[in-house]
């Protein structure tokens, strides 16, 4: 590594560097903005790291890692009862409990890192394995011992980019896909969309608005998210405890402080039934690319309403209306996603233990680690 390269770590967004948002031009979730919303509501077995590097005192990138501490959690997930659920379990809480995320896994995607183009990636990849390891001891420091470290969310292409002398300790996997929904040229309104459904689907998006008749949908705003803070947290939890597999939950301000920090970025999109929050759903703004993130609503009502795959359409409608290119629907509900035109894009990281004997088996004890789902793939255009 030349010695004109060096990086520093910190944990609060007031000590970033002042050019910090200069290289996060292309992805908001590396931006300060929102930095400083996982600094003010993240979850509460989190703690997370900023990384920015510099070649000849002049800043040429900027990471994010978090570190989780799984023993916090309540909960990894309630949806699964069974054996192969306990063992999971047993592993994560006796030697996975600790883990060392390179990126955001509160996100699916690239959001680890972002280099100039004064550093080669390779370069900048080599002194973020160093920031890790700086990491690992400032923990160690504070008497926590990483157990697991993870690069997360790379596509083909830039898992490429990972030296392979530096990442021969590790394995590397292939999670559950990005389901990614790409707006077609020919559409420039949302009814473009729907004529380029075959009968089966328009039949189905028919039937699904009319399920829906009764419900209003209204964007809210701060005051209002701040208001209806407990209910929302309600909708929310319900959906994340009924998820195969936890890591972190969010806190209950979350959605309020995204808000405030990220304004007309992050949308926030409320469904009443006769006056009363059944349901929400939230979007963030990212470049010509639209980011679904989390969304909550009341089982009972949402399967009789059909509310989940409504809010599908309804993503799609402010997409295409607004002239975005892609949608980001990233993991969970593969197939329902699928049904609405969204197409599944690999992506690929690395893992590793800190135990070398558990980290030989890595690729048998992996398949605990991240539950795999069966799923079947739908085109739904003519």
């Amino acid at each position: 590594m030349e010695s004109s390269c060096l990086f520093k770590i910190v944990t609060s967004t007031n000590d970033l560097p002042i050019d910090w948002n200069a290289l996060a031009t292309s992805n908001i979730f590396l931006a300060r903005e929102y930095l400083a919303v996982l600094e003010q509501s993240k979850p509460k077995n989190m703690d997370c790291f900023f990384i920015s590097f510099y070649k000849n005192d002049k800043l040429v990138g900027i990471a994010l890692a978090q570190f989780l501490d799984l023993n916090k959690l309540e909960s990894f997930g309630e949806r699964d009862k069974c054996v192969k659920t306990a063992v999971r379990n047993f592993i994560f809480k006796n030697f996975c409990s600790h883990v060392l995320f390179i990126g955001n896994n509160m996100l699916t995607g690239q959001n680890a890192f972002s280099f100039s183009d004064e550093i080669e990636i390779e370069k900048g990849i080599e002194l973020l394995r160093q920031a890790e390891l700086e990491i690992k001891l400032i923990l160690k420091k504070r008497g926590k011992k990483v157990h697991l470290t993870t690069y997360k969310d790379f596509d083909k292409t830039e898992i490429n980019h990972f030296p392979e002398k530096e990442f021969e300790p590790f394995y590397q996997f292939s999670t559950q896909p990005n389901m990614v929904f790409k707006v077609s040229e020919n559409w420039l309104t949302f009814d473009d969309y729907i004529a380029s459904l075959s009968k089966k689907y328009r039949d189905q998006y028919k039937r699904c608005r009319k399920k829906a008749e009764g419900i209003e949908k209204r964007k809210m705003n701060l005051e209002e998210i701040i208001a209806q803070e407990d209910t929302i947290y309600e909708l929310y939890f319900h959906v994340a405890k009924n998820a195969p597999f936890n890591t972190f939950f969010l806190a209950k301000n979350h959605f309020g402080v995204m808000k405030s920090q990220l304004k007309d970025k992050f949308l926030f999109y409320g469904y009443f039934e006769n006056e009363k929050l059944i349901g929400f759903n939230t979007l963030i703004k990212n470049g010509s690319q639209m980011d679904t993130y989390f969304l909550g609503y009341d089982e009972t009502i949402q399967r009789e309403k059909m509310l989940y795959l409504n809010m599908l359409y309804d993503m799609i409608a402010y997409s295409i209306n607004k002239g975005f290119k892609e949608i980001i629907f990233a993991r969970t509900a593969l197939e329902i996603k699928s049904s609405v035109g969204a197409k599944p894009e690999e992506m690929v990281g690395y893992i590793q233990h800190s135990n070398g004997l558990i980290n030989r088996k890595m690729e048998q004890l992996f398949c605990y680690l991240e539950p795999e789902t069966e799923w079947k793939e739908r085109n739904p255009f003519k």
